[in-house]
């Protein structure tokens, strides 16, 4: 039985460890779907650097990326924690992880997206789960390690709150740099300037985790970070990726962002909501600071699927003028297309074709609308969903039928519709007079995976 989070006792004094420490296992596990996850060029785990570097003030630490190739050991005698995060594709992997240390006597927390919507079902191969992060919660979970008083949930009680990102330290990469796989993150380092969205997808798990709060770190802060990276890698033309789930939440602090970061020489990518490039001046503010590309869940070119997935930041009817204010000031587009929801129908894949080889959208990606469990349209679409294998909640796997396409014309609609835009001929018309550079490279690859579609794989 979970204890209730509001019980948890979370203004004690930080706490100092003992002489001898205490050793962790941190592990960045791999996920078990075939479709194009973790591979190629993986980014460096941002929330376990997070994790390890404020750890570190109180343990030893070990860090392990399964995904770029470091082994799991099977003996787990010399550590004292084992520490993990979890998305729902890879927790059966997690679950097989911690039921192993359990057996030999070790203490395992599991933090992550899927523990924090699940954690009577985590708490089955786990000593502790972590809700939401374990920066909020960090003190108390310390203290109860040494004690050996773990208890089974961690969750900022409402007196505390969420931990300001401005207490968090500076990110620590070399648990990530040391391995003698590390050849294979990519080159790209993952930022952190906000947390989450208050925009409340029905289909989301940011509002889960941490409701409507939405946090800023101070520009300083950010820009002495990025001044750090650049001095580690000797150049001012390092490139980032904002990991925030919608950076631009509140204009006032991105413009502040954005314009301490004119004139530094990197070039970034971030997640942004759809309504915040309808401003032109924002979008060219952007452009000074070094953006590359924005990620834009357009989800939809149907406004009756827009209103179903109750995404209000999202005007159809205004998609194609955000097309030309970013590609205006030489901005690609990371476009999140989704199917399946039970407003589409066959017209939906053609429609979206259409909207994206005009606009040249230069980077599509399309999903399959899958019910992540803790949402309240998981709860909504349970009866229906053909299995609960989380292996495959991959969003590139079939979860049910819509209620307007049968599952045979579905899966041969979503494929028809990748190998058309990503079709030599589509390729070269949406890249059209664009230099050769890594987008060119992403499109040459999702070229050679579409054509290796076929609806078993997303069975």
């Amino acid at each position: 039985m979970v204890i209730a989070p509001d019980t948890i006792e979370l203004t004690r004094k930080p706490f100092v460890a003992p002489t001898k420490r205490k050793k962790w296992l941190v592990i960045q596990p791999k996920s078990n779907t075939p479709l194009m996850v973790d591979s190629g060029k993986v980014s460096m785990p941002l929330n376990l650097m997070m994790v390890a570097t404020m750890a570190n003030t109180h343990f030893d630490i070990d860090f392990l990326d399964e995904r770029i190739g470091d082994e799991i050991p099977q003996d787990f005698s010399e550590y004292d924690v084992i520490a993990m995060t979890s998305r729902t594709l890879n927790a059966k992997r997690v679950y097989g992880i911690g039921d192993r240390a359990i057996a030999q006597g070790k203490k395992v927390v599991l933090g992550g997206v899927h523990p924090t919507m699940l954690p009577d079902e985590a708490l089955q191969h786990a000593t502790s789960v972590v809700f939401g992060e374990i920066e909020s919660i960090y003190d108390q979970l310390t203290q109860d390690i040494y004690e050996d008083t773990l208890k089974p949930l961690y969750k900022p009680g409402p007196e505390m709150g969420w931990k300001s990102l401005t207490e968090m330290p500076r990110t620590d990469f070399r648990y990530s740099r040391i391995s003698k796989h590390a050849k294979n993150y990519s080159e790209r380092l993952p930022l952190l300037a906000t947390k989450g969205c208050p925009v409340g997808c029905n289909f989301c798990c940011t509002p889960r985790i941490y409701g409507k709060s939405f946090r800023t770190r101070d520009s300083d802060h950010m820009i002495t970070e990025i001044k750090a990276h650049q001095d580690y890698a000797g150049k001012a033309n390092v490139r980032f990726s904002f990991m925030d789930d919608n950076i631009c939440f509140k204009p006032a602090y991105a413009n502040e962002l954005f314009n301490a970061m004119v004139g530094m020489g990197t070039k970034w990518n971030a997640n942004i909501s759809m309504n915040f490039l309808e401003k032109r001046e924002f979008v060219e503010l952007a452009a000074t600071a070094g953006c590359e590309m924005f990620n834009v869940g357009f989800e939809s070119v149907s406004p009756e699927t827009i209103k179903y997935v109750h995404k209000g930041s999202n005007r159809v009817a205004h998609y194609e003028d955000v097309v030309a204010n970013v590609h205006k000031q030489g901005i690609a587009i990371q476009g999140y297309f989704i199917f399946g929801f039970d407003t589409d129908t066959n017209k939906s894949f053609q429609d979206t074709f259409d909207f994206i080889m005009k606009n040249r959208i230069e980077f599509p990606v399309f999903t399959i609308a899958t019910p992540f469990p803790g949402t309240p349209w998981f709860e909504e679409m349970k009866p229906r969903i053909v299995h609960f294998d989380w292996d495959k909640y991959d969003t590139f796997h079939y979860m049910y039928e819509p209620a307007k396409i049968q599952r045979e014309q579905f899966l041969k609609n979503f494929i028809k519709v990748q190998r058309a835009v990503y079709s030599w001929p589509g390729i070269y018309k949406r890249m059209a007079g664009r230099k050769m550079d890594w987008v060119w490279l992403v499109n040459i690859a999702m070229h050679y995976f579409t054509q290796r579609l076929t609806p078993e794989m997303l069975m």
